[in-house]
């Protein structure tokens, strides 16, 4: 599709997870990006997630079991917004709102139903667009956008507060809860932090951590006496933390290795505060200690320290008072995992210390740390996209890096100049997502604040500044609003907003903008009639939208059938596309389109001269045919005319033209069923362009092939490969 978005927007938004505390949002809040579970870690960077430490269920969604020293990219996860980590799997909240599991899928705590653990990420089935998430032990919690609360997996003690101890595979609401903000799961006890600042508990309570002045567990919500004005709340193992809007820190539950702070070793059936502790900004808590952060950029922490978790170098000494985590400050987000703790600090690096037998403070060692070590490789590119004859690539930063054809400005760096290597987007920062034409020659660029940025071509308005001039330098779309996605079509662009409606603007000859009118704009106009709008793919001249339901829109030119609709009549307004359902990703080529379906499988329709469809044959399709002998597929691109699909085991496979080497086979004859792509394993990302690809593996290393005669590919060469050839010395890349 000429989205080429591949680990592409940060942001996280309520940030609901064990181990780090749920908070509620703000307009401003930036929240953490980084989680610790029993022993592996999760960080967000860039939209990128990475992963590390003990996979021996899969949950670093990587494939590397049995475990991983250094961080590697989950795969096939894009636009995520949130992160989870429990104790053996991982969750992810993307910004349309689905939530997605991996790891040990035991109890049904993955949420798609079944009971098979998961190397690689699957949707949680039945879910409305989600808010927020938490990870607990073996369950988790799940905040709609319309404030009520569900959960799933083990329930042996009520803790996912549904008024039964029955274990659930797929989310049930929790009672009697509405307008809750934010939620946090501890070891089998649950905790919601509603609207008007007050905690309700429920599941375990064998140590009072449900802070209703009793021992007594509880399948459905209890209120924590005496707590009003919370703003954030955390579970550990057995001990709960709330953060109320003065500063100050309030614990109750366990307290056997002092975790709850406050000098005694006693047991708490109700809030009682941390002593000393003021100015606190956020809370953490896993196993059996505690983490706050304050004000000043220093951490703070108190429990057990069998394993080094407290960072205090005070050799494995429990503290029943916080202590201060040595050689930190400017410190911006905490996590804390079973015994392990990380932090963020203001220049983006992560700091981890405490136990490391299964690499969870990935640091490339196994050694347990009692003070903080500081995180390598977190930097790797975040994006990619392929346009016609240029390519651009999102840094760790958020700048925009570009390289091969520049007539038209396409690169952004204000120069007509053809560049063989990456040169920054000097106008572009702060970037979350991108996208790059082919014929049209122009790309786009999706900001944190939701803003559009365009250059390059611009004949037909499809910068969407209001005029037809070309741009070598950034221009802001107007009128748009606040968008979320965005796609490039040849002379059009498409942009998701936050409300799911879909806007375009440029080139309207085939009805590609979806108003209902062939006239084109310089500036947006709306889609008409679609509505909870979760993705958008453009082809050179038709449009793609799928729809929350898991159905398919589509609309603009249809000579090959590319709309699925039974016809090749274009369509000026979406037409739902034949016989689909429980889509979870599309892609657009020139006059193709493909769907990747919740089960793995791969779909395909219109234009298949080249066997760009896959089907083993070269007839064009009016309605959605499956593709031969793929299964377990988690992300579809599309070039001119071939396509690009990445397994769930690491390996890309491709079919279609041939003539420039896009197959990535050593060869140059079309195929009209898949092939893989030779050389290439662990990948955990793809990007299609016109006729040359990119793949990114869990490593963070950056490989090309396919057509490079405008130096496309960015080796330096203006050589077309026939096979992945490895990208060195990215000036947006660690390596």
């Amino acid at each position: 599709m000429r989205t080429r978005k591949f680990i592409g927007i940060i942001g996280l938004a309520a940030l609901l997870a064990a181990g780090t505390a749920a908070a509620k949002p703000g307009p401003d809040e930036r929240q953490p990006l980084v989680l610790a579970a029993g022993a592996h870690s999760l960080a967000a960077k860039g939209d990128a997630i990475r992963a590390w430490g003990s996979d021996r269920y899969g949950q670093l969604g990587d494939g590397r079991r049995p475990i991983g020293t250094t961080p590697g990219l989950v795969a096939a996860l894009n636009g995520v917004a949130a992160i989870g980590a429990g104790r053996d799997h991982s969750l992810a909240l993307k910004q349309d709102g689905t939530v997605w599991a991996w790891g040990d899928n035991y109890a049904g705590l993955l949420g798609d139903g079944g009971g098979q653990d998961r190397p690689a990420p699957v949707q949680v089935a039945g879910l409305g667009p989600a808010a927020g998430i938490a990870a607990g032990a073996a369950h988790n919690l799940a905040v709609e956008r319309d404030g009520t609360l569900w959960a799933w997996g083990e329930n042996l003690l009520g803790q996912l507060g549904d008024g039964t101890v029955v274990d659930r595979s797929v989310p049930v609401r929790v009672a009697a809860l509405e307008r809750v903000d934010a939620a946090a799961a501890g070891n089998a006890h649950s905790l919601a932090l509603a609207e008007d600042g007050a905690v309700w508990a429920w599941g375990d309570n064998g140590y009072g951590q449900l802070g209703d002045g009793t021992f007594s567990s509880q399948a459905a919500p209890v209120r924590v006496e005496g707590l009003d004005g919370v703003s954030a709340v955390a579970a550990g193992g057995e001990h709960s933390l709330a953060l109320r809007t003065d500063g100050t820190v309030w614990a109750w539950g366990r307290n056997g290795e002092g975790q709850l702070g406050d000098s005694t070793l006693e047991n708490r059936t109700s809030p009682a505060q941390v002593p000393v502790l003021n100015d606190v900004t956020a809370i953490a808590a896993n196993g059996n200690h505690s983490l706050a952060l304050r004000g000043d950029g220093t951490v703070w922490a108190w429990g057990s320290d069998a394993s080094g978790e407290l960072g205090d170098g005070g050799g494995a000494d429990n503290r029943n008072a916080a202590v201060q985590v040595k050689g930190l400050d400017s410190v911006v987000a905490i996590a804390a995992g079973q015994d392990h703790s990380l932090a963020v600090t203001k220049n983006g690096d992560v700091w981890a210390w405490g136990a490391n037998a299964s690499g969870e403070l990935g640091d490339n060692s196994t050694t347990s740390r009692q003070k903080p070590v500081r995180i390598a490789r977190l930097g790797a590119a975040t994006a990619l996209a392929g346009g016609g004859d240029h390519s651009l690539a999102l840094g760790g930063d958020g700048t925009v890096w570009a390289w091969g054809d520049n007539h038209a400005g396409e690169l952004g760096d204000g120069t007509p100049l053809f560049r063989a290597e990456p040169v920054a987007s000097a106008k572009v920062k702060g970037v979350l997502a991108l996208a790059a034409s082919t014929n049209g020659e122009h790309s786009l660029a999706l900001a944190k604040n939701g803003d559009v940025w365009a250059w390059g071509r611009n004949q037909t308005g499809q910068l969407g500044d209001g005029t037809t001039a070309d741009r070598s330098e950034a221009v802001k779309v107007r009128g748009l609003g606040k968008a979320v996605a965005i796609a490039a079509g040849d002379y059009f662009s498409v942009a998701l907003r936050k409300d799911g409606t879909v806007w375009a603007w440029g080139n309207n000859y085939f009805g590609s903008l979806g108003d209902g009118t062939n006239a084109n704009s310089a500036k947006p106009v709306q889609a008409a009639g679609l509505r909870d709008v979760a993705a958008i793919a453009a082809g050179d001249d038709h449009t793609l939208a799928l729809r929350g339901d898991g159905t398919v829109w589509a609309w603009g030119e249809n000579h090959a059938g590319e709309l699925g609709d039974g016809s090749t009549t274009n369509r000026s307004v979406p037409v739902q596309v034949a016989g689909l359902e429980a889509v979870v990703a599309v892609a657009a080529g020139s006059d193709h389109s493909l769907a990747l379906k919740r089960d793995g499988t791969v779909w395909a329709w219109g234009a298949n001269a080249e066997g760009q469809l896959g089907d083993g044959s070269t007839t064009n399709r009016t309605v959605p045919v499956q593709v031969a002998g793929l299964g377990a597929v988690t992300a579809v691109e599309a070039g001119i005319n071939h396509s690009l699909a990445l397994k769930q085991d690491g390996t890309v496979w491709a079919w279609g033209a041939n003539g420039f080497g896009q197959l990535g086979d050593n060869r140059t004859e079309s195929r009209a069923t898949p092939a893989q792509v030779a050389g290439l394993d662990s990948v955990v990302a793809i990007a299609g362009g016109d006729y040359h690809n990119f793949a990114v593996r869990s490593d963070g290393t950056v490989w090309a092939w396919g057509m490079n005669g405008d130096g496309q590919l960015g080796d330096r060469t203006t050589d077309n490969r026939l096979s992945p050839v490895q990208l060195t010395e990215l000036p947006f890349t660690d390596q």
